[in-house]
């Protein structure tokens, strides 16, 4: 038999609007849409992926309509901790583009360790990290 290898297909974040999240996702992040299925009622299976990775993982924009998602959300938010860790290049010109678009960051770009951090607020109830690797 030969290697099987595992890897991460799909994972989310939840959002208490997913027309709000899907806007911010593309318009302002730079992610594009790669599904947006209705699953009934006002739900839908809303998934983005990073522009130059059509085929990565997919970054499934959740909504939080049940109670433990909301107290999962809120409570990371409440301790001021980012549901997720996203990548750049370039964190200072991210931390400047996305600043003049009106993104609204709650730690600007700082030295934590082997990485730069920076962390902003996704306008759908969570914080979301942003770090560039030193070096």
């Amino acid at each position: 038999m030969g290697n099987t290898v595992i890897r991460v297909a799909v994972t989310s974040v939840f959002v208490d609007d997913q027309e709000k999240a899907k806007s911010f996702y593309t318009d302002v992040l730079g992610f594009v849409l790669r599904h947006d299925v209705p699953l009934g009622g006002e739900d839908r299976w809303l998934t983005v992926v990073a522009a130059d990775q059509p085929d990565g993982v997919e970054l499934l924009l959740e909504p939080n309509g049940n109670p433990i998602a909301k107290t999962y959300q809120q409570g990371l938010r409440e301790a001021g901790l980012p549901v997720i860790i996203m990548r750049t290049d370039d964190i200072q010109r991210e931390h400047d583009r996305l600043t003049a678009l009106g993104v609204h960051f709650t730690m600007p770009p700082t030295p934590t360790g082997p990485v730069l951090s920076a962390v902003f607020d996704d306008t759908c109830g969570n914080l979301i990290s942003l770090q560039q690797p030193v070096g």
